[in-house]
């Protein structure tokens, strides 16, 4: 992917958002992105405790009898939305630029998402 045609997505690692879509659905609780998987064709984001996984792990020398594991999947960023912790809900963005910065601002609190 090379820099000049780099998309800009609205979701960064660290930011909460809710679910809008899927089997873990839920607008009223926001959660955390742990990390963001940019692609052209259809960006992920990995947040936690939604789509969680069992992975079965073969065993090796540290761990002889193996173990089943839980873990996070990425799913599609379309499918989460921005969370505006003042108005408690989802939230589009707008974005703006302040001494050679962007900035991201909510749609419907005028607050600058940080």
């Amino acid at each position: 992917m090379r820099n000049r045609f780099k998309p800009k997505y609205s979701i960064k690692k660290g930011d909460q958002v809710v679910v809008i879509a899927g089997s873990d659905k839920d607008r009223t609780t926001p959660k955390a992105v742990l990390s963001v998987i940019p692609d052209e064709t259809s960006p992920r984001v990995l947040v936690e405790g939604v789509n969680i996984k069992t992975k079965h792990k073969k065993p090796n020398a540290q761990n002889p009898q193996g173990s089943i594991v839980k873990e996070e999947a990425p799913i599609a960023m379309s499918n989460v939305m921005l969370w505006d912790a003042k108005t408690k809900s989802a939230t589009k963005i707008s974005r703006e630029r302040k001494e050679g910065k962007a900035i991201r601002i909510s749609k419907k609190s005028g607050e600058v998402i940080k």
